[in-house]
């Protein structure tokens, strides 16, 4: 069984991450709700994320600073994030959203369907990630098992006709692909 799909939601009132949850019930995916900025970045070190669904104003380290830490960290850069706040929209705020690494800034209320969409394209681009990796994982072992192979083959003497064949092709073939293409 995979691991679930786990969507970061940081929102310093707990009425808020409930109306997130249920907006977002339903969806394949695992909320993991926390209430301030220090408690996301505690998460962020244990479990991965598809998506962070991230409050701009809360006391203490808000939401921008949050998000300049998440971007910091080698492990955490990647993951999108959603900025939501409540706030009437401003484009300075925005924009600070934006300078700290998010995707997008949506002022509430919002659409529930919009919201649903947009988590619903990020964890479907955070599978396929995960599909693509793994993929490149197989590739490399599958390159590495076929190395040791021929090294093995190189190092029996004498080699009768179908084992030089047989070399020659495996050669030929890995001769066409280079080391460096991710395919």
């Amino acid at each position: 069984m995979t691991a679930p799909v786990r969507v970061l939601a940081v929102d310093d009132r707990r009425e808020n991450l409930l109306a997130l949850q249920a907006i977002l019930e339903g969806l394949p995916i695992e909320v993991v709700p926390v209430t301030n900025g220090e408690d996301a970045l505690k998460q962020l070190l244990v479990k991965d994320y598809a998506l962070i669904l991230l409050d701009a104003r809360m006391p203490g380290m808000d939401g921008f600073e949050t998000a300049k830490h998440v971007k910091q960290r080698e492990r955490t850069r990647h993951i999108p994030i959603l900025f939501l706040t409540a706030a009437d929209y401003d484009p300075h705020m925005a924009f600070r959203g934006y300078q700290a690494g998010a995707v997008d800034y949506i002022t509430k209320p919002f659409d529930p369907w919009v919201l649903r969409s947009k988590v619903t394209v990020f964890v479907d681009l955070y599978l396929l990630h995960t599909a693509v990796t793994e993929r490149a994982a197989e590739r490399d072992a599958l390159r590495k098992s076929v190395d040791e192979a021929l090294e093995l083959l190189d190092a029996a003497e004498p080699a009768d006709a179908a084992t030089s064949t047989l070399v020659d092709r495996l050669r030929g073939v890995l001769g066409g692909v280079r080391r460096d293409q991710p395919w």
